[in-house]
Protein backbone atom coordinates (compact mmCIF):
# COMPACT_ATOMS: atom_id res chain seq x y z
CA UNK A 1 0.00 0.00 0.00
CA UNK A 2 1.27 3.56 -0.95
CA UNK A 3 1.82 6.09 1.53
CA UNK A 4 0.02 9.75 0.70
CA UNK A 5 2.16 12.02 3.20
CA UNK A 6 5.46 10.16 4.39
CA UNK A 7 8.47 9.45 1.79
CA UNK A 8 11.62 8.15 2.74
CA UNK A 9 12.59 10.01 5.93
CA UNK A 10 9.30 11.67 6.71
CA UNK A 11 7.44 14.07 5.56
CA UNK A 12 8.73 17.64 3.98
CA UNK A 13 8.17 20.69 2.17
CA UNK A 14 8.08 23.69 2.12
CA UNK A 15 6.41 25.99 4.92
CA UNK A 16 2.87 26.99 4.22
CA UNK A 17 2.25 25.08 1.91
CA UNK A 18 0.53 21.97 2.61
CA UNK A 19 1.10 19.53 3.91
CA UNK A 20 4.05 21.68 5.90
CA UNK A 21 1.15 23.87 7.24
CA UNK A 22 0.33 24.61 10.63
CA UNK A 23 -3.01 23.01 10.66
CA UNK A 24 -1.56 19.64 9.44
CA UNK A 25 1.12 19.31 11.80
CA UNK A 26 -2.27 20.02 14.66
CA UNK A 27 -3.71 16.99 12.69
CA UNK A 28 -0.69 15.16 12.46
CA UNK A 29 0.16 15.25 16.07
CA UNK A 30 -2.91 13.89 16.62
CA UNK A 31 -3.23 11.24 14.41
CA UNK A 32 0.34 10.03 15.84
CA UNK A 33 -0.97 10.76 19.48
CA UNK A 34 -3.66 8.18 18.82
CA UNK A 35 -1.57 5.45 16.91
CA UNK A 36 1.06 5.78 19.75
CA UNK A 37 -1.58 5.67 22.27
CA UNK A 38 -2.52 1.87 21.31
CA UNK A 39 0.62 0.66 22.66
CA UNK A 40 -0.80 2.01 25.96
CA UNK A 41 0.25 4.99 27.94
CA UNK A 42 2.02 7.37 25.57
CA UNK A 43 5.30 9.61 26.07
CA UNK A 44 6.46 11.08 23.00
CA UNK A 45 9.37 13.42 22.87
CA UNK A 46 9.67 16.43 20.53
CA UNK A 47 12.99 18.15 19.62
CA UNK A 48 13.66 20.33 16.51
CA UNK A 49 16.70 21.86 14.34
CA UNK A 50 17.29 26.12 14.42
CA UNK A 51 15.08 26.75 11.64
CA UNK A 52 12.23 29.53 12.92
CA UNK A 53 9.29 27.61 11.70
CA UNK A 54 9.85 25.11 13.91
CA UNK A 55 8.39 27.28 16.72
CA UNK A 56 5.09 26.99 15.29
CA UNK A 57 5.28 23.45 14.09
CA UNK A 58 6.79 22.76 17.72
CA UNK A 59 3.28 24.23 19.41
CA UNK A 60 1.14 22.76 16.86
CA UNK A 61 2.02 18.82 17.21
CA UNK A 62 2.02 19.45 21.08
CA UNK A 63 -1.75 20.41 21.02
CA UNK A 64 -2.38 17.47 18.61
CA UNK A 65 -0.54 15.10 20.62
CA UNK A 66 -1.96 16.28 23.89
CA UNK A 67 -5.54 16.14 22.49
CA UNK A 68 -4.69 12.50 22.11
CA UNK A 69 -4.39 11.80 25.35
CA UNK A 70 -0.32 11.48 24.75
CA UNK A 71 1.79 13.06 27.32
CA UNK A 72 4.48 15.41 25.66
CA UNK A 73 8.29 16.14 26.86
CA UNK A 74 10.40 19.09 25.00
CA UNK A 75 13.79 18.91 23.95
CA UNK A 76 14.61 22.34 22.18
CA UNK A 77 16.80 22.48 19.54
CA UNK A 78 18.51 19.11 19.10
CA UNK A 79 20.55 16.71 16.63
CA UNK A 80 18.37 14.25 14.60
CA UNK A 81 20.24 11.33 16.31
CA UNK A 82 19.92 12.91 19.84
CA UNK A 83 16.03 12.15 19.88
CA UNK A 84 16.55 8.96 18.42
CA UNK A 85 18.83 8.09 21.39
CA UNK A 86 17.21 10.25 24.44
CA UNK A 87 14.12 8.15 23.22
CA UNK A 88 14.75 5.19 24.25
CA UNK A 89 16.68 6.47 27.29
CA UNK A 90 13.58 7.93 28.69
CA UNK A 91 11.36 4.86 27.32
CA UNK A 92 9.19 7.06 25.23
CA UNK A 93 6.91 5.47 23.10
CA UNK A 94 8.23 7.97 20.18
CA UNK A 95 10.41 10.74 19.10
CA UNK A 96 9.94 13.46 16.52
CA UNK A 97 11.92 15.62 15.01
CA UNK A 98 10.88 18.84 13.38
CA UNK A 99 13.86 19.66 10.72
CA UNK A 100 14.32 19.40 7.20
CA UNK A 101 17.70 18.27 7.24
CA UNK A 102 20.30 19.95 5.26
CA UNK A 103 17.68 22.36 3.04
CA UNK A 104 17.42 25.55 3.19
CA UNK A 105 14.99 27.67 6.29
CA UNK A 106 11.26 28.13 3.90
CA UNK A 107 11.58 24.09 4.25
CA UNK A 108 10.88 21.74 7.27
CA UNK A 109 9.63 18.88 7.95
CA UNK A 110 8.84 15.90 10.23
CA UNK A 111 10.75 12.77 11.18
CA UNK A 112 9.66 9.70 13.66
CA UNK A 113 12.00 7.75 15.50
CA UNK A 114 10.19 4.78 17.63
CA UNK A 115 10.96 3.70 21.50
CA UNK A 116 13.86 2.06 20.16
CA UNK A 117 15.26 4.66 18.10
CA UNK A 118 14.52 3.46 14.85
CA UNK A 119 12.61 4.16 12.01
CA UNK A 120 8.76 3.79 12.47
CA UNK A 121 7.75 0.35 10.78
CA UNK A 122 5.48 1.17 7.33
CA UNK A 123 2.50 -0.34 9.77
CA UNK A 124 2.56 2.33 11.84
CA UNK A 125 2.77 5.00 9.27
CA UNK A 126 0.05 3.54 7.25
CA UNK A 127 -1.94 3.69 10.43
CA UNK A 128 -0.93 7.42 11.06
CA UNK A 129 -2.05 8.31 7.92
CA UNK A 130 -5.43 6.31 7.91
CA UNK A 131 -6.01 8.31 10.76
CA UNK A 132 -5.20 11.62 9.20
CA UNK A 133 -7.89 11.21 6.87
CA UNK A 134 -10.63 11.12 9.71
CA UNK A 135 -12.42 13.22 12.07
CA UNK A 136 -10.03 14.88 14.76
CA UNK A 137 -11.20 14.23 18.81
CA UNK A 138 -9.92 14.88 21.93
CA UNK A 139 -9.96 12.42 25.05
CA UNK A 140 -11.83 13.90 28.03
CA UNK A 141 -10.48 16.33 29.86
CA UNK A 142 -8.92 13.96 32.73
CA UNK A 143 -6.92 12.48 30.06
CA UNK A 144 -5.69 15.23 27.78
CA UNK A 145 -1.73 14.91 27.65
CA UNK A 146 0.75 17.11 29.57
CA UNK A 147 3.10 18.67 28.67
CA UNK A 148 6.83 19.04 30.12
CA UNK A 149 10.48 19.99 29.19
CA UNK A 150 13.55 18.27 29.27
CA UNK A 151 16.05 20.73 30.28
CA UNK A 152 19.33 18.76 30.72
CA UNK A 153 18.95 17.00 26.99
CA UNK A 154 22.06 18.20 25.88
CA UNK A 155 24.71 17.26 28.77
CA UNK A 156 22.66 13.77 28.31
CA UNK A 157 23.98 13.41 24.59
CA UNK A 158 27.10 15.22 25.45
CA UNK A 159 28.24 12.52 27.58
CA UNK A 160 26.54 9.76 25.52
CA UNK A 161 28.56 10.89 22.43
CA UNK A 162 31.85 10.68 24.33
CA UNK A 163 30.76 7.73 25.69
CA UNK A 164 31.19 5.89 21.95
CA UNK A 165 34.82 6.16 22.69
CA UNK A 166 37.43 4.47 25.41
CA UNK A 167 37.13 6.28 28.39
CA UNK A 168 40.08 8.05 28.83
CA UNK A 169 40.57 8.91 25.33
CA UNK A 170 42.11 12.38 24.90
CA UNK A 171 42.38 14.17 21.24
CA UNK A 172 45.06 16.82 23.41
CA UNK A 173 47.23 18.08 20.25
CA UNK A 174 44.53 17.85 17.52
CA UNK A 175 43.48 21.05 16.09
CA UNK A 176 40.10 20.92 14.68
CA UNK A 177 37.38 23.29 12.81
CA UNK A 178 34.24 22.53 13.16
CA UNK A 179 31.10 24.15 10.61
CA UNK A 180 27.61 23.10 12.55
CA UNK A 181 25.82 25.25 9.53
CA UNK A 182 23.97 27.39 11.90
CA UNK A 183 22.11 24.27 12.93
CA UNK A 184 21.10 21.95 15.75
CA UNK A 185 24.74 20.95 16.66
CA UNK A 186 25.71 23.96 17.17
CA UNK A 187 25.74 23.54 21.11
CA UNK A 188 26.43 20.26 21.78
CA UNK A 189 29.40 19.29 19.28
CA UNK A 190 31.84 21.91 20.59
CA UNK A 191 31.68 20.75 24.01
CA UNK A 192 31.67 16.97 22.94
CA UNK A 193 35.10 17.94 21.01
CA UNK A 194 36.57 19.91 24.13
CA UNK A 195 35.58 17.96 26.30
CA UNK A 196 37.84 15.34 24.89
CA UNK A 197 40.77 17.37 24.73
CA UNK A 198 40.88 18.66 21.14
CA UNK A 199 41.69 22.47 20.09
CA UNK A 200 38.25 23.68 18.65
CA UNK A 201 37.73 26.58 16.50
CA UNK A 202 34.07 26.91 15.85
CA UNK A 203 32.00 28.04 12.92
CA UNK A 204 28.22 28.98 11.58
CA UNK A 205 26.95 28.44 15.27
CA UNK A 206 24.88 31.64 15.63
CA UNK A 207 21.34 30.37 14.52
CA UNK A 208 19.31 32.96 14.18
CA UNK A 209 16.52 31.30 12.44
CA UNK A 210 17.29 31.99 8.63
CA UNK A 211 20.84 30.98 8.41
CA UNK A 212 20.50 27.28 8.98
CA UNK A 213 22.72 25.77 6.33
CA UNK A 214 22.96 29.02 4.11
CA UNK A 215 26.71 29.23 2.48
CA UNK A 216 27.36 26.86 5.27
CA UNK A 217 27.90 23.22 6.43
CA UNK A 218 28.15 19.86 4.91
CA UNK A 219 26.51 21.36 1.71
CA UNK A 220 28.75 24.30 1.07
CA UNK A 221 32.28 23.13 2.16
CA UNK A 222 34.23 26.61 1.32
CA UNK A 223 34.32 27.98 4.61
CA UNK A 224 35.20 25.10 6.41
CA UNK A 225 38.30 24.48 3.48
CA UNK A 226 39.54 27.70 3.66
CA UNK A 227 39.19 28.46 7.17
CA UNK A 228 41.32 24.58 8.19
CA UNK A 229 43.87 26.11 6.30
CA UNK A 230 44.14 29.58 7.79
CA UNK A 231 44.12 28.15 11.32
CA UNK A 232 46.94 25.76 10.23
CA UNK A 233 44.27 23.03 11.48
CA UNK A 234 44.67 19.41 11.42
CA UNK A 235 41.30 18.95 9.86
CA UNK A 236 37.57 19.79 9.83
CA UNK A 237 34.32 18.52 10.39
CA UNK A 238 31.47 19.68 8.57
CA UNK A 239 27.86 18.79 9.90
CA UNK A 240 24.55 19.29 8.50
CA UNK A 241 21.62 21.37 9.68
CA UNK A 242 20.42 18.33 11.26
CA UNK A 243 23.17 17.17 12.65
CA UNK A 244 23.00 13.45 10.60
CA UNK A 245 25.07 13.95 8.10
CA UNK A 246 29.02 14.54 8.18
CA UNK A 247 31.59 15.70 6.02
CA UNK A 248 35.30 16.23 6.37
CA UNK A 249 38.33 18.46 5.53
CA UNK A 250 41.92 17.55 5.64
CA UNK A 251 45.24 19.65 6.56
CA UNK A 252 45.49 20.55 2.66
CA UNK A 253 41.61 21.63 2.41
CA UNK A 254 41.01 18.69 0.66
CA UNK A 255 37.41 17.37 1.03
CA UNK A 256 36.67 13.91 2.18
CA UNK A 257 33.28 13.08 1.59
CA UNK A 258 31.25 9.99 3.37
CA UNK A 259 32.59 6.96 1.08
CA UNK A 260 35.86 7.90 2.76
CA UNK A 261 34.82 8.39 6.08
CA UNK A 262 32.61 4.85 6.33
CA UNK A 263 36.24 3.26 4.73
CA UNK A 264 38.31 4.48 7.69
CA UNK A 265 36.38 3.83 10.20
CA UNK A 266 34.89 0.14 8.75
CA UNK A 267 39.26 -0.69 8.39
CA UNK A 268 39.98 0.43 11.49
CA UNK A 269 37.49 -1.95 13.09
CA UNK A 270 38.22 -4.50 10.81
CA UNK A 271 42.05 -4.19 12.17
CA UNK A 272 41.06 -4.62 15.39
CA UNK A 273 38.90 -7.67 15.08
CA UNK A 274 35.61 -5.71 16.01
CA UNK A 275 34.29 -5.41 12.68
CA UNK A 276 30.67 -7.16 12.45
CA UNK A 277 29.73 -8.68 9.43
CA UNK A 278 30.67 -5.97 6.41
CA UNK A 279 29.25 -2.60 4.98
CA UNK A 280 26.31 -1.66 3.51
CA UNK A 281 26.57 1.91 0.81
CA UNK A 282 24.50 2.53 -1.98
CA UNK A 283 24.02 2.08 -5.97
CA UNK A 284 26.05 5.78 -5.79
CA UNK A 285 28.65 4.46 -3.50
CA UNK A 286 32.00 4.83 -5.55
CA UNK A 287 33.48 1.78 -7.00
CA UNK A 288 36.57 2.57 -4.80
CA UNK A 289 35.27 2.25 -2.19
CA UNK A 290 34.09 -1.53 -3.02
CA UNK A 291 37.67 -2.54 -4.49
CA UNK A 292 39.20 -0.79 -1.68
CA UNK A 293 37.25 -3.21 1.40
CA UNK A 294 37.43 -5.99 -1.10
CA UNK A 295 41.07 -5.83 -1.14
CA UNK A 296 40.88 -6.19 2.90
CA UNK A 297 38.04 -8.94 2.13
CA UNK A 298 35.42 -7.13 3.80
CA UNK A 299 32.25 -7.78 1.99
CA UNK A 300 30.36 -4.66 0.04
CA UNK A 301 26.22 -4.77 -0.63
CA UNK A 302 24.33 -1.45 -2.29
CA UNK A 303 21.02 -0.42 -0.60
CA UNK A 304 18.66 1.95 -2.42
CA UNK A 305 20.00 6.01 -2.17
CA UNK A 306 18.45 6.54 1.61
CA UNK A 307 19.55 6.20 4.56
CA UNK A 308 16.50 4.41 5.52
CA UNK A 309 17.26 1.66 3.06
CA UNK A 310 21.11 1.37 4.24
CA UNK A 311 19.81 0.70 7.62
CA UNK A 312 17.12 -1.98 6.69
CA UNK A 313 19.69 -3.52 4.43
CA UNK A 314 22.29 -3.68 7.94
CA UNK A 315 19.83 -4.93 9.85
CA UNK A 316 19.41 -7.84 7.78
CA UNK A 317 22.63 -8.83 7.39
CA UNK A 318 23.32 -7.72 11.44
CA UNK A 319 25.85 -5.58 10.48
CA UNK A 320 26.94 -2.48 11.93
CA UNK A 321 28.64 -0.30 9.08
CA UNK A 322 27.21 1.67 6.26
CA UNK A 323 26.28 5.10 4.98
CA UNK A 324 26.14 7.37 1.94
CA UNK A 325 28.33 9.55 0.10
CA UNK A 326 26.78 12.75 1.05
CA UNK A 327 27.91 11.73 4.47
CA UNK A 328 25.02 9.84 6.47
CA UNK A 329 27.47 7.27 8.16
CA UNK A 330 25.74 4.85 10.65
CA UNK A 331 27.28 2.97 13.29
CA UNK A 332 25.53 0.56 14.97
CA UNK A 333 28.06 -1.18 17.32
CA UNK A 334 27.13 3.00 18.65
CA UNK A 335 23.37 4.17 17.79
CA UNK A 336 20.62 3.37 15.82
CA UNK A 337 20.33 5.71 13.23
CA UNK A 338 23.04 7.87 11.18
CA UNK A 339 24.76 10.22 13.74
CA UNK A 340 27.12 13.03 12.33
CA UNK A 341 28.95 13.55 15.73
CA UNK A 342 29.48 9.75 16.85
CA UNK A 343 30.91 8.75 13.48
CA UNK A 344 33.50 11.71 13.58
CA UNK A 345 34.44 10.24 16.47
CA UNK A 346 35.33 7.31 15.41
CA UNK A 347 36.80 8.65 12.93
CA UNK A 348 39.38 10.41 14.98
CA UNK A 349 39.91 7.63 16.71
CA UNK A 350 41.38 5.16 13.74
CA UNK A 351 43.32 8.56 13.12
CA UNK A 352 44.94 8.25 16.78
CA UNK A 353 45.23 4.22 16.67
CA UNK A 354 47.22 4.59 13.32
CA UNK A 355 49.04 8.08 13.86
CA UNK A 356 47.70 9.13 11.07
CA UNK A 357 46.48 12.74 9.82
CA UNK A 358 43.28 12.19 7.54
CA UNK A 359 45.28 13.15 4.95
CA UNK A 360 47.72 10.17 5.07
CA UNK A 361 44.97 7.65 6.07
CA UNK A 362 42.16 8.35 3.51
CA UNK A 363 44.84 7.80 0.71
CA UNK A 364 44.22 3.93 1.16
CA UNK A 365 40.99 4.56 -0.92
CA UNK A 366 41.42 5.72 -4.27
CA UNK A 367 37.98 6.67 -6.07
CA UNK A 368 37.00 5.80 -9.17
CA UNK A 369 36.66 8.10 -11.83
CA UNK A 370 32.56 8.62 -12.36
CA UNK A 371 31.05 9.79 -15.22
CA UNK A 372 27.11 10.81 -14.95
CA UNK A 373 25.06 12.23 -18.28
CA UNK A 374 21.15 12.99 -17.89
CA UNK A 375 19.26 12.32 -21.01
CA UNK A 376 15.94 13.84 -21.43
CA UNK A 377 13.43 11.48 -22.85
CA UNK A 378 9.50 12.56 -23.65
CA UNK A 379 7.43 9.64 -21.84
CA UNK A 380 6.34 6.69 -22.86
CA UNK A 381 7.82 3.16 -22.84
CA UNK A 382 10.96 3.59 -20.85
CA UNK A 383 14.05 3.25 -22.67
CA UNK A 384 15.99 1.35 -20.10
CA UNK A 385 13.65 -1.93 -21.14
CA UNK A 386 14.46 -1.78 -24.62
CA UNK A 387 16.35 -4.77 -25.71
CA UNK A 388 19.45 -2.65 -27.33
CA UNK A 389 20.24 -0.49 -24.24
CA UNK A 390 19.80 -3.77 -21.92
CA UNK A 391 22.28 -5.46 -24.36
CA UNK A 392 25.02 -2.62 -24.54
CA UNK A 393 24.74 -2.26 -20.71
CA UNK A 394 25.54 -5.89 -20.57
CA UNK A 395 28.34 -5.90 -22.72
CA UNK A 396 30.03 -2.93 -21.00
CA UNK A 397 29.84 -4.31 -17.60
CA UNK A 398 31.42 -7.24 -18.87
CA UNK A 399 34.39 -5.16 -20.93
CA UNK A 400 34.81 -3.72 -17.04
CA UNK A 401 35.67 -6.93 -15.95
CA UNK A 402 34.45 -6.07 -12.10
CA UNK A 403 36.88 -3.03 -12.13
CA UNK A 404 33.89 -0.77 -13.36
CA UNK A 405 29.71 -0.55 -13.18
CA UNK A 406 27.22 0.75 -14.86
CA UNK A 407 24.31 2.26 -13.36
CA UNK A 408 21.24 3.48 -15.83
CA UNK A 409 18.27 4.16 -13.86
CA UNK A 410 15.43 6.79 -14.40
CA UNK A 411 14.99 10.28 -12.34
CA UNK A 412 11.96 10.18 -9.57
CA UNK A 413 11.02 14.13 -10.00
CA UNK A 414 12.27 14.18 -13.88
CA UNK A 415 11.74 12.96 -17.32
CA UNK A 416 15.38 11.84 -16.90
CA UNK A 417 17.37 8.68 -17.60
CA UNK A 418 20.60 9.49 -15.75
CA UNK A 419 23.44 7.09 -17.09
CA UNK A 420 26.54 6.94 -15.19
CA UNK A 421 29.65 4.87 -15.22
CA UNK A 422 32.62 4.39 -13.00
CA UNK A 423 36.26 2.76 -13.33
CA UNK A 424 39.78 2.59 -13.04
CA UNK A 425 40.42 4.63 -16.33
CA UNK A 426 38.56 8.27 -17.04
CA UNK A 427 38.90 7.93 -20.67
CA UNK A 428 37.49 4.63 -21.30
CA UNK A 429 34.46 5.35 -18.25
CA UNK A 430 34.26 8.42 -20.62
CA UNK A 431 33.66 6.93 -24.14
CA UNK A 432 31.32 4.40 -22.26
CA UNK A 433 28.64 6.52 -20.83
CA UNK A 434 29.39 8.73 -24.06
CA UNK A 435 28.01 5.39 -25.80
CA UNK A 436 25.58 4.39 -23.58
CA UNK A 437 23.96 7.92 -23.19
CA UNK A 438 24.12 8.29 -27.11
CA UNK A 439 22.06 4.99 -27.75
CA UNK A 440 19.50 5.88 -24.87
CA UNK A 441 19.03 9.36 -27.38
CA UNK A 442 18.41 7.09 -29.80
CA UNK A 443 15.62 4.65 -28.34
CA UNK A 444 13.94 7.37 -26.93
CA UNK A 445 13.66 9.57 -30.09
Amino acid sequence: MSKKYFGTDGIRGRVGEYPITPDFMLKLGWAAGMAFRKMGACKVLVGKDTRISGYMFESALEAGLTSAGADVMLLGPMPTPAIAYLSRTFQAEAGIVISASHNPHDDNGIKFFSGKGTKLPDELELMIEELLDTPMTVVESSKIGKVSRINDASGRYIEFCKSSVPTGTSFAGLKIVIDCAHGATYKVAPSVFRELGADVVVLSAQPNGLNINENCGSTHMGQLQAAVLAEHADLGIAFDGDGDRVLMVDHTGAIVDGDELIFIIARDLHERGKLQGGVVGTLMSNLGLELALADLGIPFVRANVGDRYVIAELLERDWTVGGENSGHVVCFNHTTTGDAIIAALQVLMALKTRNEGLAQTRQALRKCPQVLINVRFGGGDSPLEHPAVKEASARVTQAMAGRGRVLLRKSGTEPLVRVMVEGEDETQVRGYAEELAKLVTEVSA
